[in-house]
């Protein structure tokens, strides 16, 4: 069997997201996959980062994690995306990312891969459902294969039972969180390889 290759990509302004990529692809890894933890360009101007301190300290902390390109995209047969709520939808930073992939989509080159999405807000009701869903129709423009967590693991209830992926408030990434990620990422992973099989 291939081993499925899978980019965790995440965008993070305080560190919510950061953590929950780091766990993805921690458990993606002891899944069997090939992983690349990858983040997405900060594009909020330096005034603005450098203004706040927690804001300035998280970029500094990802300092050394690649950031995502189209070749990331292009190589991985599967995606775990991970980015906070802005009022509804994914980050601009996301969503300025995505722009950049046209020529890959009009090649074909995102079709027929796995993807699968989390994220957070500032209260249990910012957004959190509406963001993830809103990032799937992007991927269903793609021709990507969804791959939810749905209510198919006890994990899930106990973190909050977002069926559609993953989401918590922001710094509210604890234990059961943790559990509910790494089955995400391993569901992931194990429909990523029965695809490339």
């Amino acid at each position: 069997m291939s081993q499925p290759k899978i980019a965790v990509i995440f965008y993070s302004t305080y560190g919510t997201n950061h953590a929950v990529a780091t766990a993805a692809a921690e458990a993606a890894g002891a899944a069997g996959a090939e992983v690349r933890l990858l983040r997405v360009a900060e594009t909020a101007p330096k005034a603005v980062v450098e203004g706040q301190e927690a804001w300035k300290a998280q970029l500094e902390k990802m300092a050394d994690i690649p950031e995502v390109g189209p070749a990331d995209m292009e190589w991985a047969d599967g995606y775990f995306f991970s980015c906070p709520t802005r009022y509804g939808v994914s980050a601009s930073q996301l969503r300025a990312f995505i722009d950049t992939l046209g020529g890959l989509w009009q090649a074909g080159k995102l079709s027929n891969k796995t993807a699968t999405a989390t994220t957070s807000a500032q209260n249990p009701h910012g957004g959190q459902e509406a963001t993830i869903l809103s990032l799937y129709t992007t991927l269903m423009h793609w021709g990507a294969i969804i791959v939810p967590p749905g209510y198919t693991d006890p994990s899930l209830f106990e973190a909050g039972g977002n069926p559609y992926g993953y989401s918590t408030t922001a710094g509210g990434f604890d234990d059961k969180g943790r559990a509910a990620v790494a089955y995400q990422a391993r569901r992931l992973v194990e429909f990523t390889a029965r695809l490339v099989a």
